[in-house]
């Protein structure tokens, strides 16, 4: 419907515990704009991550219902004191102008001020709903804010070099704003020959190729490059693949890394709970044997390829990552829609156990690592309570207000999946982070309801009694 309404005006506050002049700081760097955006709403920054300091325009891609938008913006005008002005460029409002300010909260906080001034929104009715989605982003934001500068605070303001491969899949396209935003320098390893920036490191994992030269004087080394392993039936082509893309770039990325004049002090590399195999209701720690099947055995090779970092005198940490739970990617991602049609429920048995960990926290795991001196060798990157995944459905039913009854047959899985069907949902084991509980880390959400809805948006006063 075409609306005759004038400009929507948007305001907001909320409070962090940080001073006024370490949140303004914090904004002016890359990444920062990608962690004020909710894991809940579909807002893409397109292009280069540009620090607001520049005035240069970033660009956003979401939608409103079933319409795509894109808008442009830029920072207009920052200062005097701790403020900024953005404005819109261009995009689907006759106009958009947001000005946050900073003022101190005490001693010790930080509040945040938002003013929004929309013009004409898409000139669709949409006064009412813009203003309460905005608010629950820009809430979303400040607590995503406060929780990344006392992350962060635990360095104490030391600015590292770090080496991220992987860093456009799922993980580390969340961790390299985590660390640029917190001040640190990121540098990409692709397998692009020509790279498009100078913070990008060539190499060919598979050749055994990399700009070794360019790793010299770099702090930490965060490998997260590997194959997927959910995205189709193992064939024998696929499983080379899977085994490849991990254990032979593992074993390039580290013989370059033992050779180097001035080697990093860390190099935190991903596995997997694969590792453990199909374990039943058997209770695994990081000291528990290793299991069998495909899984398992890359695994065990896996880690054991960074054994030439070790030997060279870097503190390896060899994370074994559970079932990642993100909202626009993994497992959790193709589950949405059946649930959300009311088709979703559990799968085969339902008893098999799965250790999951919320994209958040894995994150927070990483960064851990990267603070915690005494943590090496294998860690469980896990919540701390697996579930049984036919309570794992029940849960995520409950979180999105759907029933979670129809059941997928183990049959069904086996014939359509084959071997990876029944290792990755049929197969299962009940993994513990002990490492990481001694250590001190603190999990965002531990349990697997508040992390459903932190992930998805869901308020839990709106879903009491939902079944």
């Amino acid at each position: 419907m075409l609306s005759s309404r004038g400009p929507i005006e948007i305001t907001c506050a909320g409070t962090v515990e940080a001073s006024p002049q370490l949140v303004y700081a914090w904004h002016l760097r890359p990444g920062a704009v990608r962690r004020l955006l909710p894991p809940w709403v579909r807002i893409r920054l397109l292009g280069a991550d540009r620090p607001l300091e520049t005035g240069e325009p970033f660009r956003l891609e979401f939608r409103w219902g079933p319409l795509p938008l894109r808008m442009e913006l830029r920072c207009a005008e920052r200062g005097p004191g701790e403020r900024f002005r953005l404005e819109q460029v261009r995009g689907p409002f006759s106009a958009w102008e947001h000005v946050r300010e900073l003022h101190a909260d005490g001693a010790r906080g930080c509040k945040i001020s938002d003013r929004i001034r929309v013009g004409s929104p898409i000139r669709l009715r949409l006064g009412g709903r813009l203003d309460t989605k905005v608010r629950r982003i820009l809430h979303t934001g400040y607590a995503q804010l406060g929780h990344d500068l006392r992350s962060h605070a635990r360095y104490g303001g030391a600015s590292l070099r770090v080496v991220v491969s992987g860093a456009s899949g799922l993980v580390g396209s969340a961790l390299v704003p985590f660390l640029t935003a917190g001040g640190h320098r990121v540098e990409r390893l692709v397998r692009r020959t020509s790279p498009a920036d100078a913070a990008e490191i060539p190499w060919d994992p598979l050749a055994g190729t990399l700009d070794r030269d360019r790793l010299e004087g770099c702090d930490t080394v965060v490998h997260l490059a590997g194959e997927g392993i959910g995205e189709g039936r193992w064939t024998r082509a696929r499983k080379q693949a899977i085994r490849q893309s991990r254990v032979d770039g593992t074993r390039t990325l580290c013989g370059a890394l033992a050779a180097l004049r001035s080697p990093p002090r860390l190099l935190v590399s991903a596995s997997a709970v694969g590792f453990y195999g199909d374990r039943g209701e058997e209770s695994l720690t990081e000291e528990s044997p290793r299991g069998e099947g495909f899984l398992a055995d890359v695994c065990r090779e896996w880690e054991a390829a960074t054994e030439p970092a070790a030997r060279a005198g870097i503190r390896v940490v060899n994370l074994r990552i559970g079932v990642v739970l993100a909202r626009w990617g993994g497992a959790l991602a193709r589950m949405l829609l059946p649930f959300r049609l009311g088709l979703g429920g559990p799968v085969g048995s339902g008893a098999q156990f799965l250790s999951w960990v919320g994209l958040p926290d894995l994150i927070g795991v990483i960064h851990h690592a990267m603070v915690e001196d005494a943590l090496s060798g294998p860690v469980n990157a896990v919540a701390p309570e697996p579930v049984p995944q036919a309570e794992f459905a029940r849960t995520l039913g409950r979180v999105l207000r759907r029933p979670a009854l129809v059941p997928l047959p183990a049959f069904a899985v086996r014939l359509a999946l084959g071997e990876m069907g029944e290792a990755l949902l049929l197969e299962g084991a009940r993994v513990l982070p002990r490492k990481l509980l001694d250590s001190g880390f603190e999990f965002r959400a531990p349990d697997l309801e508040p992390m459903l809805r932190l992930l998805v948006g869901t308020d839990s006063r709106r879903n009491e009694g939902a079944g």
